[in-house]
């Protein structure tokens, strides 16, 4: 086994004496590497708290990553005393599933963090199994208002912890007049149906002959991406779509400093960190009502809310971004006020309160620590 699963990456204590070290399972791979992940996130964070992080799985292929992570907890079991689980719907549950079983065994504290917009669904249909998971964390944590509710009638103490930014290389610019450049920041997937970013753009584009639009992903492959760009022909705005398939996160910034209108198709979502991205920098957003959105998003407030799957209603939102007096000003200013709340400024302090009272050997001196906020 050893010859087939990459070594488990460790870092070396920032302080001589820290909080602790914690393992990180969930999605490590290049590809989260290259476009961001919550969990990289949460990681540098911890680091530059003074954690000692272990991450798992760094592999692409589903058996392989769970039996990384299985691996890694078990070869690093005396090298970290609290772990952090991802959890999702899907296949994906099972691997957080079985992570946690061999958790409990070890005697090792955990706690689950809640994702992805299908996971109440998900619930629905199996619910004893997922209380049963649920129950046996030393907590939950949920990055929306959405997942903590769905989830109560499992558990009454449903921590949020929103997800969070480095707001400082996002460039917040207020934008009061403007410009029909759009842009659609997500991957190239059905469940976010970018066809419809297509049809909204198209719908406004022969009252503003200068539109532009941007879709910015990395294509997962079912035919997402293909259909696309055949309705872009078909709708005979290909000349005005450009479609770039991923860019590295670092580079985010700069693609949504140059637009003014941002469109969040999905027909399923939590609380997606691109739209966060899209607060940030202070852009008027235009998103569908699923999920978590209406959580994160006040409709006429700090974004324009529309229902799935209706691009000539999306593209009617956007019209009123651009001619409606005072309304991008509005939306604009109130989107930078709402970003705030996900810095890691403000969430860090909450990670780390929660993984610390979660570590048995940093519970004693958790009260003396005047530095770290309290977990909400």
């Amino acid at each position: 086994m050893r010859g087939t699963l990459a070594a488990p990456r460790r870092t070396e204590e920032t302080h001589k004496r820290g909080p602790g070290a914690v393992l990180l399972v969930g999605n490590f791979t290049s590809g989260s590497a290259r476009y961001g992940s919550v969990g990289r996130e949460l990681a540098a964070n911890l680091e530059r708290a003074g954690w000692r992080v272990l991450r798992t799985s760094f592999h692409e292929k589903k058996a392989l990553k769970v039996l990384d992570m299985l691996y890694t907890c078990w070869t690093e079991r005396r090298h970290f005393e609290v772990a952090h689980v991802e959890l999702y719907s899907g296949k994906a549950f099972l691997w957080g599933e079985a992570v946690c079983g061999l958790l409990r065994r070890l005697g090792k504290p955990y706690v689950i963090a809640l994702h992805g917009g299908n996971l109440p669904n998900f619930a629905d249909k199996r619910g004893p199994r997922v209380r049963k998971l649920l129950r046996s964390a030393f907590a939950v944590v949920s990055p929306s208002e959405y997942l903590q509710e769905a989830f109560n009638s499992c558990l009454s103490d449903v921590q949020l912890i929103p997800n969070a930014l480095d707001l400082s290389v996002y460039p917040a610019r207020v934008r009061n007049r403007p410009a029909p450049r759009l842009i659609w920041l997500r991957a190239f997937r059905e469940m976010y149906a970018p066809e419809v970013a297509v049809d909204a753009f198209a719908a406004i584009v022969s009252e503003f002959p200068d539109g532009r639009l941007v879709m910015i992903g990395p294509d997962r492959r079912d035919g997402s991406l293909q259909r696309t760009v055949d309705r872009a022909k078909h709708l005979g705005v290909a000349d005005r779509v450009s479609i770039i398939p991923g860019v590295p996160r670092s580079e985010v910034p700069a693609y949504l400093d140059n637009a003014d209108i941002f469109l969040n198709t999905t027909t399923i979502d939590n609380t997606p960190v691109s739209v966060i991205e899209a607060l940030a920098c202070g852009l008027c957003v235009v998103s569908t009502n699923v999920g978590g959105i209406p959580y994160l998003l006040r409709d006429g407030r700090d974004g324009l809310l529309v229902p799935p799957g209706d691009g000539v209603g999306m593209g009617a939102a956007v019209r009123r971004i651009l001619t409606e007096e005072g309304l991008a000003l509005k939306l604009s200013g109130n989107a930078v006020k709402k970003a705030n709340k996900y810095s890691w400024n403000t969430v860090l302090p909450r990670w780390n309160r929660l993984l610390r009272s979660a570590n048995p050997s940093g519970r004693a001196d958790l009260n003396q620590d005047p530095c770290h906020a309290s977990v909400d």
